[in-house]
């Protein structure tokens, strides 16, 4: 129990500790969320900072930030004033969260089938073509897998290359998102398989007669799949939360695209809404992570 206890306290610091450097971070930005290219009348501006409180001194603009956020109220949209951040996160999380849990969904059965293979089969035709794959996957950026996608795609009419109208639509976001993470994770299982493998527990289950199946699911995989656990997990709030290029190219409605265009727009409360929501969904799939890994390998527990 005290295991939990202490990775739950270090969560909770870890997320005051972002949400405050975010804080001042943003308003170190140069400019301000009514700056603009063309000047407002200087009246107007000052009538629009006090409304939103930016004429407060800081120390008392952090202390009502925080307190509105200790109650999940991220604030009302500068650029977007008919929309709160919460709305907003609202509106886009449902796109993005499409996408990713597809993209979660391919890469950990994919990826994991792909590394056990290839760690049977070392030195095979069919390891040397997963390596090829997972070396490609890793060494190609998203965004060009996704313009070649597009390239493609335009020659077949009925393919879109942009929304999520479709359920072919999620194809080629999908395989854009999945490139790298897949590739990571097919390598890290084979690599993890065949050192288990070689474990003298794992010889002895074979010299005592058991079954290669039996062997392989109750031995090798628990145990090799405890470093796969450890990428997934921030894999999975980082698909779930979006890829801000991804959703540029395929022009998907999501959370990644409105944080792109509430820091080109400086809108303060939006970028600091997103980057709370997004630090706090990954400490917390960091934190089932640590969970997870006591329940499958009890020696991680330190208190223990």
């Amino acid at each position: 129990m005290l295991f939990y206890i202490k990775k739950i306290i270090s969560a909770i610091i870890a997320l005051f500790v972002i949400f405050t450097l975010v804080f001042f971070m943003m308003r170190a930005i140069p400019g301000g969320p009514f700056t603009r290219e063309k000047p407002l009348p200087a009246a107007t501006r000052e009538r629009l900072e006090d409304a939103y409180g930016l004429n407060d001194p800081l120390g008392v603009q952090y202390f009502r930030y925080m307190g509105n956020l200790m109650k999940f109220d991220l604030g009302p949209s500068f650029i977007q004033p008919s929309y709160t951040v919460n709305e907003l996160i609202k509106i886009g999380l449902p796109q993005t969260a499409k996408v990713g849990i597809i993209s979660v969904i391919f890469i950990c059965i994919s990826g994991i089938l792909l590394g056990i293979v290839s760690a049977l089969k070392a030195n095979t035709t069919s390891d040397y073509l997963v390596t090829i794959l997972a070396t490609l996957g890793v060494t190609i950026p998203s965004f060009v897998i996704g313009a070649l996608y597009i390239l493609m795609a335009e020659k077949v009419p009925w393919i879109p290359v942009g929304g999520l109208d479709l359920p072919i639509s999620f194809v080629g976001p999908v395989l854009a998102l999945s490139g790298y993470s897949l590739a990571f994770v097919a390598r890290l299982t084979r690599s993890s398989v065949i050192e288990v493998l070689n474990q003298d527990y794992v010889r002895t289950a074979r010299a005592n007669g058991l079954k290669e199946s039996k062997v392989i699911f109750k031995y090798v995989l628990k145990n090799s799949l405890i470093p796969v656990i450890t990428y997934i997990g921030p894999m999975i709030a980082a698909l779930l939360t979006g890829s801000f290029v991804i959703e540029k190219i395929f022009d998907i409605n999501g959370i990644g695209q409105y944080f792109t265009n509430a820091v080109l727009n400086r809108d303060y409360t939006l970028t600091i809404g997103i980057t709370i929501f997004y630090s706090a969904f990954y400490i917390l799939m960091v934190l089932i992570v640590d969970i997870v890994y006591s329940l499958i390998d009890p020696r991680i527990r330190l208190n223990k």
